[in-house]
């Protein structure tokens, strides 16, 4: 008789982790909030996010009143907002961000890549935020590298 196992790459609900102690992409998503949280969502900080949600969810398409979709429109609130204690800031949005996305999963070195690009590619500087989303995520893969 043969043995297998199935492979579960991307876990729904609400679970700490996917993988014995591998960090998720919602866990590095709330790490951000932790390290930079204070930061104002900018463009650049909705694209990494859609681009992690896209990897944790294996969906394109930006659910409604999801985390990438909450990005996106907080980005457009503080574009227009003159007052700053008014704008929307990162620990706003991404605390708590596991129980947001419809599904999570391990971050991996391509994850971390995908998200890095999305994040400097919308940056009119086009560099990444120390600490911030792009960095939170490579620094999960880089850990999970290691537990393997």
């Amino acid at each position: 008789m043969q043995q297998y196992t199935e492979p579960t790459p991307v876990q729904t609900g609400r679970a700490r982790a996917v993988r014995g102690s591998a960090i998720t992409i919602g866990e590095a998503l709330e790490a951000t909030a932790q390290t930079v949280g204070y930061k104002v969502v900018d463009q650049s900080d909705a694209s990494a996010i859609q681009a992690a949600e896209v990897r944790a969810t294996g969906n394109n398409v930006v659910a409604p009143g999801g985390l990438a979709a909450m990005a996106q429109s907080a980005a457009a609130h503080n574009a227009d907002c003159s007052r700053d204690e008014d704008k929307v800031k990162l620990s706003d949005l991404l605390s708590g961000a596991t129980a947001k996305l419809a599904a999570d999963k391990a971050v991996t070195l391509q994850d971390a890549e995908g998200v890095a690009s999305a994040e400097v590619r919308n940056n009119p500087d086009a560099t990444a935020t120390p600490g911030g989303i792009a960095a939170s995520v490579a620094a999960a893969a880089r850990i999970n590298e290691n537990v393997k």
